[in-house]
């Protein structure tokens, strides 16, 4: 499996190593990794932790056999779970200790595997076929998706999850040619049909201008957004006191959601001139890097696809769940 390796380079694998590995202290300690692909981060963290067992889930099953050949000289260290990261707490408890583990990474968004093969549809730079599902055994395809909805359907798709400001001229241009009998049918025609919606002055800078519209439909076929606003807190749950969280992002949109709920977590919930501050409103985490930490020179020269990410991690600091701790910030912010 030689050429996996070749095929998938592992943004930012040491750095995510060094900031988990204050967790693996224990005799057996247990990481999961929420976005196996193909298995790059969870083979360095093998290798670099001897008594460490991963836990890898993925809901590409092509990512999953690929990931587990890969993988298979580690023996019983490692497991592969098919389902979306969303059910880390049901992975927690069948593998963990006692339903806690003692690391959390997740690498979000397209795979390696997913944008390097063609047929897949998620890449603007080869005309294929629109399918864009993660888990092509399940769910509505790009392709059906474009088939069935509304002009206002596709424009907020557009809007909020491609940041697209030209969402409602795309989204008007695919219905129309939809109602004419001569529907989008392939990543090329899209490409083609965004290329030819947007104004002139837009198309002269910031790359491929179908990017934004490619990541909203991905995004929307794959319901990233609200599987990882799910997945976020329930992987800070399942942490034990002390056990470390490593993300990195590549868009805004979700990196807006992990700021936003690790900030949440690692905040008093009591009013800031309370000489004492009772137990249950201590932070649950540490935040472990100061904001979002980029790829240096090195890196970039070395990987090219993590131009885009932003890192970030925490240590958990006490054992309650996000929600009952941000319900009473909210409650303690109210009363000010």
């Amino acid at each position: 499996m030689e050429h996996i390796g070749v095929l998938h380079t592992p943004v930012l694998l040491e750095r995510c190593l060094d900031l988990l590995a204050g967790a693996f202290t224990s005799q057996n300690p247990v990481m999961i990794d929420c976005t196996l692909g193909m298995g790059g981060h969870s083979e360095g963290a093998l290798e670099r932790f001897e008594n460490l067992t991963v836990i890898g889930i993925d809901r590409d099953p092509q990512a999953i056999a690929l990931a587990s050949e890969r993988l298979k000289r580690f023996g019983s260290r490692f497991q592969a779970v098919h389902t979306t990261y969303d059910h880390i707490d049901e992975v927690a408890r069948l593998y963990g200790h006692g339903g806690y583990v003692d690391g959390v990474l997740m690498d979000l968004g397209v795979s390696s595997l997913q944008l390097d093969e063609v047929e897949r549809g998620f890449s603007y730079a080869h005309d294929a076929a629109l399918d864009m599902r993660m888990d092509q055994s399940s769910g509505v395809s790009a392709q059906q998706l474009l088939d069935t909805a509304s002009v206002q359907e596709l424009t907020r798709y557009l809007r909020e999850y491609g940041e697209e400001r030209f969402a409602s001229k795309i989204a008007s241009a695919i219905v129309r040619r939809r109602e004419a009998g001569k529907r989008v049918t392939s990543t090329g025609e899209l490409v083609q049909l965004v290329r030819d919606a947007l104004p002139a002055a837009a198309k002269r800078t910031g790359g491929n201008p179908a990017k934004r519209t490619f990541q909203a439909l991905r995004i929307a076929v794959n319901n990233e957004l609200e599987v990882l606003s799910s997945a976020i807190v329930s992987a800070v749950d399942v942490l034990r006191v002390d056990g470390r969280i490593v993300v990195e992002s590549y868009q805004s949109l979700e990196d807006r959601i992990v700021k936003q709920t690790f900030t949440k977590a690692a905040s008093l919930a009591a009013p800031v001139d309370m000489p004492v501050v009772p137990d249950d409103a201590l932070p649950v985490v540490e935040l472990l890097t100061r904001g979002a930490e980029r790829a240096d020179a090195k890196e970039l020269e070395h990987n090219s696809r993590s131009a885009s990410v932003r890192l970030r991690a925490a240590r958990k600091l006490r054992q309650v769940p996000i929600s009952q701790h941000i319900s009473l910030n909210t409650k303690q912010r109210k009363h000010r």
